[in-house]
């Protein structure tokens, strides 16, 4: 949405999006995609489906392992509750994280370089901008454990793709799981579609029977509002001056 422009032309921009109960499937799907990895599970399904039974994943267990957060926010704060039921310290950092706020969620706060160095699991909950975009490079994948993984369902451009392609070619690192990526739908010929040690869904982070309730139910209160003329959950109450 480019809110400036819909505000030069006098259009409002309403959300009427109310608390409770979303942002769960984010999270959730974070740490689904963190088991599919470690298990191997998409890779033994697809093996079933061809009449195998033997596995050929060798799976590694998540309970004592390392959680490393990038990003403490809201819904990294969701993962920090899951970490503890599967046993897992959590560190964390983010550009303007405190050693106070990361203990009261829960985590250790520790320097970007000992996140990437000290984590068996990386978690991307980081929003996108131009400080975070590709803040994720060779330097910091190169700084992994060659049995770690990392997972992101933030946005795609906050690791660079390339970057990411390259380790995983090498076996820098044990593997990925993404949920979203630089250009969307992914092209049919990217490279990322060939990668054993990548699992992949087609940004599904969102994607749940109560979320997308919750923005339906949102669409109509504002639609509702705007006919009778009196628009509520205003964005851009720049508009309605020009």
């Amino acid at each position: 949405m480019d809110k400036k422009a819909a505000s030069e032309r006098g259009v409002l921009v309403c959300n009427d999006m109310r608390p409770g109960g979303g942002g769960h499937g984010t999270p959730e799907l974070a740490w689904g995609l963190m088991l599919a990895a470690a298990r191997g599970i998409a890779i033994e399904h697809e093996g079933m489906r061809q009449g195998k039974w033997q596995g050929t994943h060798m799976g590694v267990g998540l309970y004592g392992k390392t959680l490393g957060l990038l990003g403490l926010g809201r819904l990294g704060k969701r993962m920090v509750d899951y970490a503890k039921a599967f046993g897992m310290p959590v560190i964390a950092w983010s550009q303007n994280l405190t050693d106070e706020a990361a203990a009261a969620a829960g985590a250790k706060r520790v320097g970007k370089e000992e996140l990437f160095k000290q984590s068996d699991f990386i978690s991307i909950h980081y929003v996108l901008s131009d400080r975070s975009r590709g803040i994720v490079g060779p330097a910091e994948l190169n700084a992994m454990k060659s049995t770690a993984y990392i997972i992101n369902t933030s946005r795609g451009p906050i690791i660079q793709e390339q970057a990411l392609i390259d380790a995983l070619r090498a076996k820098k690192i044990a593997g990925a799981a993404v949920d979203v990526f630089d250009v969307e739908p992914l092209p049919a010929d990217s490279p990322l579609r060939k990668l054993d040690n990548l699992t992949m869904t087609p940004h599904l982070g969102y994607v749940t029977t109560e979320s997308l309730k919750m923005f339906y139910e949102a669409i109509v209160r504002v639609t509702e509002a705007f006919v009778d003329g009196k628009p509520i959950g205003i964005t851009n109450p720049e508009a309605v001056k020009s």
